[in-house]
């Protein structure tokens, strides 16, 4: 009979948990609330003890598995205004460590889970954090190439501002949801050096706040900083000018912002709108 330390178990479910929601959440571009993280993880390690006591076997089925991962989700990622890409990429990462540690269990000549599939051994604690810690690394490098090639539809977009217009190939992300603050207008992202030519000469997106200043000492209108966050970017800024018209679809939009990048956004893409 296989005898289980509840703080043993606890404690090995708490730390794969965090770093799997973590991991998701950077991969997301989520706002991360390292409390909620923990405390979500926190959930799920003692959904792992709890299986574990008498008469709570049924929390082992399946549908009751599938609901703790969201609940997992929903308590970490609870301000998210996207809340399915992170989960999705929390069961994506889930379900990559599984086979990881499958992997090191069949090579390794060592057991890291019980029968009723959570995380437990009395292998060193050193030799598993590292393990946890290198999975982490694997998966977020997985997932932001899939990021950046991007799996949604592309389209044509034309740009139009007062020095003229560009069409530029744009990936539909229902995940991008960066709003004007002032209206809540969705705003699209392009990358700066497509629309080089069309800018204002106080433009630089490199430097949105000295832009800003720029055009106000030049007594112009039109320049906005718009606040993001994305993978390794807490709280970043971008320069966002108003187009004339945004063509796509055989739709006219008029008075959308256009926040500008100075890195390129993706391969195959070099603007960013939303599902609208």
């Amino acid at each position: 009979m296989t005898v289980v330390y509840v703080d043993l178990l606890f404690l090995l479910n708490l730390i794969a948990n965090y770093l799997l929601l973590l991991g998701a959440g950077r991969m997301a571009g989520a706002a991360l609330v390292r409390w909620r993280i923990a405390l979500g993880a926190a959930a799920g390690a003692l959904y792992a003890v709890l299986i574990f006591l008498p008469g709570l076997m049924w929390l082992t089925a399946w549908p009751c598995r599938i609901a703790c991962g969201v609940g997992m989700a929903a308590v970490a990622y609870g301000g998210e205004p996207h809340l399915l890409r992170p989960t999705v990429l929390f069961f994506g990462a889930s379900a990559g460590l599984a086979g990881a540690v499958l992997a090191l269990e069949l090579f390794g000549g060592f057991s890291l889970t019980l029968e009723r599939g959570v995380f437990y051994s009395r292998v060193d604690l050193r030799l598993l954090l590292l393990v946890f810690v290198g999975c982490y690394f694997v998966l977020s490098l997985f997932f932001r190439r899939i990021g950046r090639t991007g799996g949604g539809e592309r389209v044509e977009l034309e740009i139009a501002l007062e020095g003229g217009s560009a069409v530029l190939t744009a990936l539909v992300d229902t995940g991008h949801s960066l709003t004007d603050p002032a209206d809540g207008r969705p705003v699209i992202v392009a990358e700066a050096a497509r629309l080089a030519g069309l800018l204002p000469a106080w433009a630089d997106p490199a430097d949105p706040v000295g832009s800003v200043e720029r055009c106000r000492r030049m007594g112009q209108r039109g320049a906005r900083l718009i606040p993001y966050r994305a993978v390794g970017v807490d709280c970043g800024m971008l320069l966002a000018v108003k187009a004339a018209a945004i063509h796509w679809k055989g739709k006219t939009l008029d008075g959308l912002l256009v926040a500008l990048s100075p890195t390129a956004l993706g391969e195959g893409y070099q603007a960013l709108i939303g599902g609208f």
